[in-house]
């Protein structure tokens, strides 16, 4: 079951807009990985808070999703981040 994500810890902000933005495009968390050029196991870590995506990922996830960064980062009600 998802969770809201907290909207002040923004590791979590970020986690539950990468999954949203990945599952609302349709995309799998290994067409997601091939598209930002990372690892797919990455883009599950970031989506669980367990590692924080540096500037240049942010940025390469953006483009991948096809946002602006400041979409990954934005805090917003009714959100939600992925369960395990």
């Amino acid at each position: 079951m998802a969770e809201k994500a907290d909207p002040t810890d923004l590791r979590a902000v970020f986690a539950a807009n990468l999954y949203r933005l990945r599952v609302e495009r349709g995309l799998t968390q290994q067409e997601l990985a091939e598209k930002a050029n990372v690892g797919r196991i990455y883009v599950w870590q970031l989506e669980h808070c367990i590692y924080s995506a540096s500037l240049k990922i942010i940025q390469r996830l953006a483009e991948a999703l096809d946002v602006e960064p400041s979409e990954l980062l934005r805090p917003s009600r009714g959100r939600t981040k992925p369960s395990d």
